[in-house]
């Protein structure tokens, strides 16, 4: 994923909401959401690198991970794809102290894991973070190819349109928010120059990558997913593919029940 949008204990209806773009080129091969027997979770694939940017348990948990955009990024020796993979598997405790002791073995990433129980939670990791290793509690977060709620135009422009869509919707369908999060979400909408980040890319890059949907012939945004944990235990997942054009491609839809929560 290259922006994330979390919403935690935001709704009443809704203690966790996940709206995310992933960015990548698009010759890249790609399997679309489906569930994986071993381990048991719904994800996306990744054909080059087997991992995944997105993933979703059968409790309604998501993890999911950015790159960190650097100007001359090293090859990592693990690919960052494993990480959400091990985000839902692995206990919170443990999997920091292994990332402590291997994070140099990553590119730049920015893994984020969420759970809906006690009113909802997360826990945020990124091996460029100074003090790595962060819980999340009640509240609106955003993620993309920097820090957690570091201040870039289209991380703050969504965060804010995806907390109004909140606060005002009803007791509303859930694929009524769905698709209303959906269509925020091809925000193509670029960020004048002044307020660009400088990330070592180049300022015709970083103009190209400033919207929060990217359209481009050979890079852009591949994939929009929306998770939504309601509090009588409904788990819903949308997957929305897109062409280079932001045509779209395909449409996945998941749901299931859990047991409520408290």
């Amino acid at each position: 994923m290259c922006l994330i949008i979390v919403s935690i204990g935001q709704h009443p209806d809704f203690p966790l909401v996940v709206a995310a773009n992933r960015d990548e080129f698009h010759q890249r091969p790609t399997a679309a959401m489906d569930w994986w027997p071993q381990p048991d979770l719904l994800a996306g694939r990744d054909l080059k690198s087997g991992g995944t940017w997105l993933a979703v348990d059968r409790s309604g948990n998501v993890a999911a991970v950015t790159n960190v955009r650097e100007g001359t990024p090293e090859t990592g020796r693990h690919s960052r794809g494993e990480l959400p993979l091990q985000a839902l598997t692995t206990a919170t405790e443990t999997l920091q102290g292994r990332l402590m002791d291997h994070q140099d073995d990553y590119s730049g990433f920015n893994l984020i894991r969420l759970s809906s129980e006690h009113q909802g939670s997360g826990w945020y990791y990124s091996n460029r973070d100074a003090h790595p290793g962060r819980h999340l509690h009640r509240g609106s977060y955003g993620l993309s190819n920097h820090l957690l709620q570091s201040p870039w135009p289209k991380l703050l422009r969504l965060r804010n349109a995806v907390a109004a869509t909140l606060a005002s919707h009803a007791a509303q369908p859930t694929t009524s928010l769905h698709r209303q999060l959906v269509g925020q979400l091809q925000d193509t909408t670029p960020a004048p120059d002044h307020v660009l980040p400088d990330t070592g890319v180049g300022l015709a890059t970083e103009r190209f990558l400033s919207a929060p949907f990217i359209l481009g012939p050979h890079y852009g945004t591949r994939a929009t997913t929306v998770v939504t944990v309601r509090r009588d235990g409904e788990v819903a997942v949308t997957e929305q593919s897109w062409s280079p054009t932001g045509d779209a491609v395909g449409t996945r839809q998941f749901c299931w029940q859990r047991e409520p929560l408290i």
